[in-house]
């Protein structure tokens, strides 16, 4: 009893102090690219012990808030960072991994932003020049001698930067995130995939229309093709992975 007693004690003190640095972010008492002061300081300024105050730290990390390194010099210390998609998409791996979160509904909800995304950016891009980050990762893509892995990270990468086209900081961020938390599943679909080279070369077609679209503000195209190309995706899959794990024969 007093073990649970002492665990929920440590638990009071780092939510304190998870509290008190969400206020001194939002007061602009603590900036981005601040050190946060050494275990020993913070424990004694908030009047709790080392480990909480550590235990506070490994959240903060996980959550990217902060960045941590060992050592001296100016990259040491806790550093605060802002890195939102980081925690998220850890978080989301791990529930779609105990299939708490069915890849199925990332897939619905991947749809739903990205069609809203291609409908907003394609109204309010203003320059070709907006889409040059996106263009980067589409011709990347077309390098015929990618492994699957490289292919299906530019591929990602090229999906994040068409959301970010819209200019809203948190859909961004949740495209990354639900990315990222899919990312075992594709990894092991790909590699599951015997017509790969077919696979990849609808891929390449899919996204050049896609980002055509986009050039030519035609954001209903861009949706409908970003909904088809998902859906297209998905379907083949999970045709790979049922194929993977039935038995032979």
């Amino acid at each position: 009893m007093a073990s649970d007693e002492s665990s929920a004690g440590r638990r009071r003190s780092y939510d304190a102090l998870l509290a008190d640095i969400e206020a001194d972010l939002r007061s602009g008492k603590i900036k981005l690219g601040d050190r946060l002061p050494g275990e020993r300081a913070l424990a004694e300024t908030y009047g709790i012990s080392r480990a909480s105050v550590r235990e506070a730290i490994l959240i903060l990390g996980a959550m990217g808030v902060i960045r941590s390194s060992v050592g001296s010099g100016p990259a040491s210390g806790a550093i605060v960072i802002s890195d939102p998609s980081a925690g998220l998409s850890s978080a989301l791996r791990l529930h779609v991994a105990s299939n708490r979160l069915p890849v199925a509904d990332i897939v619905q909800t991947r749809i739903l932003l990205e069609t809203w995304t291609a409908q907003t950016a394609a109204a309010r891009l203003d320059s070709e020049e907006e889409l040059q980050h996106a263009a980067h990762f589409l011709h990347a893509m077309d390098d015929t001698e990618l492994d699957r892995e490289a292919f299906y990270e530019l591929d990602a990468r090229f999906h994040v930067a068409l959301s970010s086209l819209a200019g809203n900081a948190v859909v961004a961020t949740m495209m990354e995130s639900l990315s990222g938390a899919i990312v075992g599943y594709v990894k092991d679909a790909v590699d599951a995939m015997d017509s790969w080279p077919e696979v990849v070369s609808v891929l390449r077609s899919q996204h050049h229309g896609i980002f055509a679209a986009f050039q030519a503000h035609d954001g209903e195209l861009a949706a409908r093709l970003l909904r088809e190309h998902i859906e297209w995706f998905h379907r083949q899959a999970s045709q790979a992975r049922a194929a993977k794990a039935a038995p032979p024969g």
